[in-house]
Protein backbone atom coordinates (compact mmCIF):
# COMPACT_ATOMS: atom_id res chain seq x y z
CA UNK A 1 0.00 0.00 0.00
CA UNK A 2 1.42 3.42 -0.73
CA UNK A 3 -0.58 5.21 2.48
CA UNK A 4 -1.68 3.54 5.05
CA UNK A 5 -5.17 5.98 5.64
CA UNK A 6 -8.74 4.07 5.91
CA UNK A 7 -11.33 6.07 5.74
CA UNK A 8 -14.47 5.07 7.73
CA UNK A 9 -18.14 7.20 7.20
CA UNK A 10 -19.69 7.29 10.12
CA UNK A 11 -23.17 8.52 10.94
CA UNK A 12 -26.20 7.84 13.54
CA UNK A 13 -27.84 4.42 13.73
CA UNK A 14 -24.74 3.13 11.92
CA UNK A 15 -24.65 -0.65 12.31
CA UNK A 16 -20.89 -0.72 14.57
CA UNK A 17 -20.72 -4.18 14.95
CA UNK A 18 -20.92 -4.66 11.36
CA UNK A 19 -17.38 -3.33 11.15
CA UNK A 20 -15.93 -4.47 14.01
CA UNK A 21 -13.72 -7.08 12.94
CA UNK A 22 -12.63 -5.50 10.27
CA UNK A 23 -11.74 -2.22 12.23
CA UNK A 24 -9.99 -4.09 14.89
CA UNK A 25 -7.65 -5.94 12.40
CA UNK A 26 -7.11 -2.67 10.81
CA UNK A 27 -6.31 -0.84 13.61
CA UNK A 28 -3.59 -3.06 15.41
CA UNK A 29 -2.52 -5.11 12.40
CA UNK A 30 -1.61 -7.72 14.74
CA UNK A 31 -1.58 -10.46 12.00
CA UNK A 32 -0.25 -8.06 9.16
CA UNK A 33 2.05 -9.10 6.82
CA UNK A 34 5.65 -8.66 8.16
CA UNK A 35 7.05 -4.96 7.34
CA UNK A 36 3.38 -3.45 7.60
CA UNK A 37 2.49 -0.74 9.62
CA UNK A 38 -1.24 -0.76 11.17
CA UNK A 39 -3.58 0.92 9.06
CA UNK A 40 -4.37 4.65 10.26
CA UNK A 41 -8.71 4.32 10.50
CA UNK A 42 -9.78 8.13 10.00
CA UNK A 43 -13.84 8.13 10.58
CA UNK A 44 -15.84 11.03 8.29
CA UNK A 45 -19.02 12.28 9.14
CA UNK A 46 -21.32 15.18 7.22
CA UNK A 47 -20.67 17.69 9.95
CA UNK A 48 -18.11 17.52 13.02
CA UNK A 49 -21.04 16.73 15.25
CA UNK A 50 -20.38 13.57 17.91
CA UNK A 51 -22.91 10.37 16.45
CA UNK A 52 -23.98 7.94 17.71
CA UNK A 53 -24.40 4.24 16.51
CA UNK A 54 -26.79 1.93 17.03
CA UNK A 55 -25.19 -0.05 19.70
CA UNK A 56 -24.91 3.53 21.51
CA UNK A 57 -21.18 4.14 20.67
CA UNK A 58 -20.80 8.15 20.89
CA UNK A 59 -18.25 8.82 18.09
CA UNK A 60 -16.50 12.14 17.67
CA UNK A 61 -15.58 12.17 13.63
CA UNK A 62 -12.19 12.94 12.92
CA UNK A 63 -12.65 15.10 9.54
CA UNK A 64 -15.82 16.67 7.46
CA UNK A 65 -16.62 15.34 4.60
CA UNK A 66 -15.03 18.31 2.41
CA UNK A 67 -11.49 17.11 3.53
CA UNK A 68 -11.95 13.57 2.52
CA UNK A 69 -9.52 13.29 -0.48
CA UNK A 70 -9.30 10.10 -2.99
CA UNK A 71 -5.38 10.33 -3.03
CA UNK A 72 -4.92 10.04 0.49
CA UNK A 73 -6.28 6.79 1.58
CA UNK A 74 -6.25 3.00 -0.06
CA UNK A 75 -10.34 2.39 1.23
CA UNK A 76 -13.71 4.14 2.02
CA UNK A 77 -15.75 1.82 4.29
CA UNK A 78 -19.64 2.04 4.30
CA UNK A 79 -21.40 0.27 7.00
CA UNK A 80 -25.21 -0.27 7.46
CA UNK A 81 -27.69 1.86 9.09
CA UNK A 82 -31.09 2.74 9.21
CA UNK A 83 -30.68 6.23 6.99
CA UNK A 84 -29.54 4.84 3.69
CA UNK A 85 -32.31 5.94 1.43
CA UNK A 86 -32.40 9.26 2.75
CA UNK A 87 -31.19 11.95 0.69
CA UNK A 88 -28.88 13.09 3.73
CA UNK A 89 -26.42 9.98 2.14
CA UNK A 90 -26.24 12.06 -1.48
CA UNK A 91 -22.95 13.64 -0.74
CA UNK A 92 -20.36 10.46 0.79
CA UNK A 93 -22.11 8.35 -2.08
CA UNK A 94 -21.01 11.30 -4.73
CA UNK A 95 -17.59 10.98 -3.00
CA UNK A 96 -17.98 6.81 -3.36
CA UNK A 97 -18.09 7.19 -6.75
CA UNK A 98 -15.44 9.65 -7.33
CA UNK A 99 -13.51 6.84 -5.52
CA UNK A 100 -14.37 3.91 -7.73
CA UNK A 101 -13.55 6.25 -10.94
CA UNK A 102 -10.24 6.58 -9.14
CA UNK A 103 -9.05 3.19 -8.32
CA UNK A 104 -9.56 3.34 -4.38
CA UNK A 105 -11.00 0.38 -2.99
CA UNK A 106 -15.20 1.50 -1.72
CA UNK A 107 -16.52 -1.54 0.57
CA UNK A 108 -19.94 -1.45 1.66
CA UNK A 109 -22.20 -3.67 3.70
CA UNK A 110 -25.80 -3.97 4.66
CA UNK A 111 -27.97 -1.30 4.00
CA UNK A 112 -24.79 0.76 2.68
CA UNK A 113 -25.54 -1.35 -0.27
CA UNK A 114 -28.55 0.45 -1.13
CA UNK A 115 -27.28 3.47 -0.75
CA UNK A 116 -25.06 2.52 -3.46
CA UNK A 117 -27.69 0.85 -5.87
CA UNK A 118 -30.17 4.37 -5.35
CA UNK A 119 -27.36 5.92 -6.55
CA UNK A 120 -26.66 3.50 -9.66
CA UNK A 121 -23.01 2.61 -8.91
CA UNK A 122 -23.94 -1.17 -8.62
CA UNK A 123 -26.15 -1.18 -12.01
CA UNK A 124 -22.71 -2.43 -13.82
CA UNK A 125 -20.56 -4.34 -11.33
CA UNK A 126 -21.05 -8.09 -9.49
CA UNK A 127 -22.93 -7.40 -5.97
CA UNK A 128 -24.36 -8.59 -3.74
CA UNK A 129 -26.73 -7.30 -0.56
CA UNK A 130 -29.09 -8.34 2.22
CA UNK A 131 -32.04 -9.53 -0.77
CA UNK A 132 -32.21 -8.86 -4.18
CA UNK A 133 -36.00 -7.97 -3.85
CA UNK A 134 -35.61 -5.84 -1.18
CA UNK A 135 -32.95 -3.49 -3.20
CA UNK A 136 -35.97 -3.43 -6.17
CA UNK A 137 -38.31 -2.58 -3.48
CA UNK A 138 -36.31 0.73 -1.90
CA UNK A 139 -34.61 1.34 -5.37
CA UNK A 140 -36.91 1.85 -8.04
CA UNK A 141 -34.10 2.95 -10.45
CA UNK A 142 -31.78 0.01 -9.52
CA UNK A 143 -30.90 -1.58 -12.94
CA UNK A 144 -28.17 -4.16 -11.46
CA UNK A 145 -30.30 -7.46 -10.73
CA UNK A 146 -28.37 -9.07 -13.67
CA UNK A 147 -25.24 -8.52 -11.67
CA UNK A 148 -26.62 -9.56 -8.04
CA UNK A 149 -25.01 -12.31 -6.55
CA UNK A 150 -26.24 -14.60 -3.75
CA UNK A 151 -22.97 -15.13 -2.02
CA UNK A 152 -22.21 -13.27 1.46
CA UNK A 153 -19.66 -10.64 0.19
CA UNK A 154 -18.61 -9.99 -3.15
CA UNK A 155 -15.57 -8.63 -4.90
CA UNK A 156 -15.88 -6.43 -8.65
CA UNK A 157 -12.51 -4.63 -8.75
CA UNK A 158 -12.34 -1.98 -6.42
CA UNK A 159 -15.56 -2.50 -5.40
CA UNK A 160 -16.80 -5.00 -2.27
CA UNK A 161 -20.59 -5.52 -0.96
CA UNK A 162 -21.80 -7.80 1.62
CA UNK A 163 -24.63 -8.74 3.24
CA UNK A 164 -25.49 -7.00 6.67
CA UNK A 165 -25.13 -10.80 8.41
CA UNK A 166 -21.48 -11.26 6.97
CA UNK A 167 -19.41 -9.38 8.68
CA UNK A 168 -17.01 -11.83 8.59
CA UNK A 169 -16.52 -12.59 5.25
CA UNK A 170 -17.06 -8.57 4.76
CA UNK A 171 -13.74 -8.23 6.37
CA UNK A 172 -11.75 -10.94 4.32
CA UNK A 173 -12.75 -9.48 0.90
CA UNK A 174 -11.69 -6.47 2.74
CA UNK A 175 -8.02 -7.29 4.52
CA UNK A 176 -7.62 -9.36 0.89
CA UNK A 177 -8.47 -6.59 -1.35
CA UNK A 178 -5.85 -4.66 0.85
CA UNK A 179 -3.10 -7.13 0.90
CA UNK A 180 -2.50 -7.00 4.68
CA UNK A 181 -2.54 -10.42 5.32
CA UNK A 182 -1.10 -13.57 3.91
CA UNK A 183 -3.19 -16.15 2.37
CA UNK A 184 -2.76 -18.38 4.99
CA UNK A 185 -3.19 -15.96 7.60
CA UNK A 186 -6.32 -15.11 6.28
CA UNK A 187 -7.75 -18.85 5.81
CA UNK A 188 -7.41 -18.98 9.31
CA UNK A 189 -8.56 -16.15 10.56
CA UNK A 190 -11.73 -16.81 8.73
CA UNK A 191 -12.07 -19.88 10.06
CA UNK A 192 -11.18 -19.73 13.40
CA UNK A 193 -13.98 -16.94 13.62
CA UNK A 194 -16.21 -18.64 11.70
CA UNK A 195 -15.93 -22.42 13.97
CA UNK A 196 -14.70 -21.52 16.71
CA UNK A 197 -12.27 -24.49 16.78
CA UNK A 198 -8.74 -24.06 18.38
CA UNK A 199 -6.94 -25.68 15.78
CA UNK A 200 -7.58 -22.84 13.35
CA UNK A 201 -6.05 -20.60 16.16
CA UNK A 202 -3.34 -22.83 16.09
CA UNK A 203 -2.93 -22.60 12.30
CA UNK A 204 -3.29 -18.70 12.77
CA UNK A 205 -0.09 -18.45 14.95
CA UNK A 206 2.09 -20.54 12.96
CA UNK A 207 1.06 -18.75 9.74
CA UNK A 208 1.86 -15.61 11.30
CA UNK A 209 5.15 -16.85 12.75
CA UNK A 210 6.00 -18.17 9.57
Amino acid sequence: MNNNVVYLYVFDTMADWEVGYLTAELNTGRYFKKGLAPVKIVTVAQDASPVVTKGGLRILPDITLNACRAESAVALILPGGDTWIEAMHDPILSLAEEFLQKGVLVAAICDATVGLAKKGLLDARRHTSSDLEYLKMVCPGYAGAAYYSYEPAVTDGNLITAAGVAPLEFTVQVLKALGVFSAETLDAWYHLFKTHEPEHYFALMRAVQS
